[in-house]
């Protein structure tokens, strides 16, 4: 039976219609801001993220993809937790943030690729693929504006402020991933302007990193450079 007139039931249909439409668009934004948000944190601080998805899947606050329910294993959550703690300390040393992110630079990129590709799966293998290979590139951008950042930084003696940056990039992490989780189309927003900023200061940041590694290697080898060479002075009259 028709829940009323003819007029009445078309009317329904599409309301039901648009309903299931907007569902499948909300679950689709909900998935892609998931996937950058593990692969942008991950490029940051890939422990606490783990850490964070994982608390939160085994306590049941957040429905973990299938691909991705291993973080909330105690044994994964006890070694991220382990793990974020010896970050915590080593990446307020100045000098030793720079080796530890140098050392994760082979860690934090793949570990944001296979996320995001486990965040997306379950979907289509193609898919799954996709969103490894774009959450690799997301990943190696923020791991590179914070190792470079912190490169710069290390220039000053004090160490206050790899303090600030440090704390400043765990608060980033948790609250990026928190906006992924609850508000993804704000979330891809934030994420596309974090793209386009880092298109124009990733080439900033690594001239003055490669002047920094420039002036150290001069250091390390003796070297010095010498001033120009002016025109030969005139000879002086007896």
């Amino acid at each position: 039976m028709y829940p009323g007139s003819p007029v009445k039931w078309c009317i329904f249909n599409t309301l039901i219609r648009e309903q299931g439409f907007m569902d499948q668009l909300q679950n689709v934004t909900s998935i892609i801001a998931l996937t950058m948000g593990v692969a942008w944190a991950s490029g940051i601080n890939l422990y606490a993220a783990v850490l964070m998805l994982g608390i939160l899947g085994t306590s049941g606050s957040l429905a973990l993809p299938a691909d991705l329910q291993v973080l909330a294993h105690p044994a994964v959550i006890g070694a991220a937790g382990i793990m974020y703690c010896i970050e915590f300390f080593a990446d307020k040393v100045p000098g030793v943030d720079t080796g530890w992110d140098t050392l994760h630079t082979f860690i934090r990129i793949p570990a944001g690729a296979v996320l995001a590709a486990g965040a997306a799966g379950g979907i289509d293998p193609s898919v799954s693929l996709a969103a490894g290979l774009v959450g690799g590139t997301v990943a190696a951008t923020s791991h590179a504006a914070k190792s470079g950042t912190r490169v710069l930084i290390n220039t000053s003696p004090e160490p206050v402020t790899n303090w600030i940056a440090s704390l400043t990039e765990d608060v980033a992490v948790l609250a990026g991933l928190w906006t992924a989780l609850n508000h993804p189309i704000l979330f891809l927003v934030l994420i596309g302007l974090f793209l386009l900023l880092m298109v124009w200061l990733l080439p900033k940041l690594w001239r003055g990193v490669k002047k920094i590694f420039g002036f150290l290697g001069r250091l390390l080898t003796g070297q010095r450079r010498d001033p120009p060479a002016g025109p030969p002075a005139a000879p002086t009259v007896k």
